[in-house]
């Protein structure tokens, strides 16, 4: 959850070469909003280039994470709803669900983009904080609004940093600015066959570097596990916070 009237500008990317198609590179420009305590609001715009076909714009999504308990506990829940307009051409990845595999990478785009995908998309987020590691359970499932079944997935990672007593002065190249940990994620089929058979798999290993300046650099390289998935996928990101951006936009325009 992003704190209340901070804004956080990011992009998020993920390259790959699925068998039999070309490489191609998915991105997402994303602008996450601390309404309250509570409540987080994003928007994101997506786009993707494949090598030797095109490059386009598929679509945009927004998304609200409401948080369900108002203090710490062992286990925190967070539920998360999200609206995708996008099209069949969109690479960018952000969760695996239902039969997503290799063989969606390889549609020309000139065909996929005729697809379109009106979305609902629900996850359960689960935390907890034990010692230093914070871990992560996600539950998501996704409905096309017009037609089409209920899809499901999941995410499940670890992370933590590499040290967790931060120095009194400001720091860049300091452990406890970097955080390390491990991801497994993939789709759980429909509600008509529930099941991770024919569905993609990856575990992926994480690295995130935050500087004092509150710019964040992440990657992650992802490893496909089963006949579906992509071989080999690598995410990389950057973001940036600004503090207490709603207090002064406020300000700026009671002047």
């Amino acid at each position: 959850m992003e704190e209340p009237g901070n804004l956080e500008l990011a992009t998020k990317s993920i390259t790959g070469r699925p068998a039999d198609g070309p490489r191609f590179l998915g991105a997402t420009t994303e602008l996450e909003y601390g309404v309250k305590g509570w409540w987080t609001t994003e928007f994101y715009l997506d786009g993707q280039a494949t090598f030797g076909d095109s490059t386009l714009f598929t679509g945009y999504r927004w998304e609200n994470r409401f948080r369900l308990l108002p203090r710490e506990h062992w286990i925190n829940p967070v539920l998360y709803v999200e609206f995708e307009n996008i099209n069949g051409a969109d690479k960018g990845l952000l969760e695996v669900v239902g039969h997503d595999g290799q063989e969606d990478l390889i549609v020309p785009n000139a065909d996929a983009r005729l697809e379109k995908q009106r979305e609902i998309e629900a996850k359960l987020i689960l935390s907890s904080y034990v010692k230093g590691w914070t871990v992560a359970e996600n539950f998501i499932s996704e409905k096309n609004i017009r037609h089409e079944p209920f899809e499901f997935g999941y995410s499940v990672g670890v992370s933590r940093p590499l040290a967790l007593t931060a120095r009194a002065d400001r720091c860049n190249v300091c452990p406890e600015n970097f955080q390390a940990g491990i991801e497994l994620y993939g789709g759980l089929g429909t509600h008509a066959d529930f099941g991770v058979r024919d569905t993609s798999h990856y575990i992926a290993p994480t690295v995130a570097w935050t500087l004092a300046s509150g710019t964040s650099f992440k990657i992650s390289p992802g490893f496909g596990l089963t006949g579906a998935s992509a071989g080999f996928l690598l995410r990389f990101g950057v973001s940036y916070e600004i503090a207490q951006f709603g207090r002064a936009a406020r300000s700026m325009f009671h002047r």
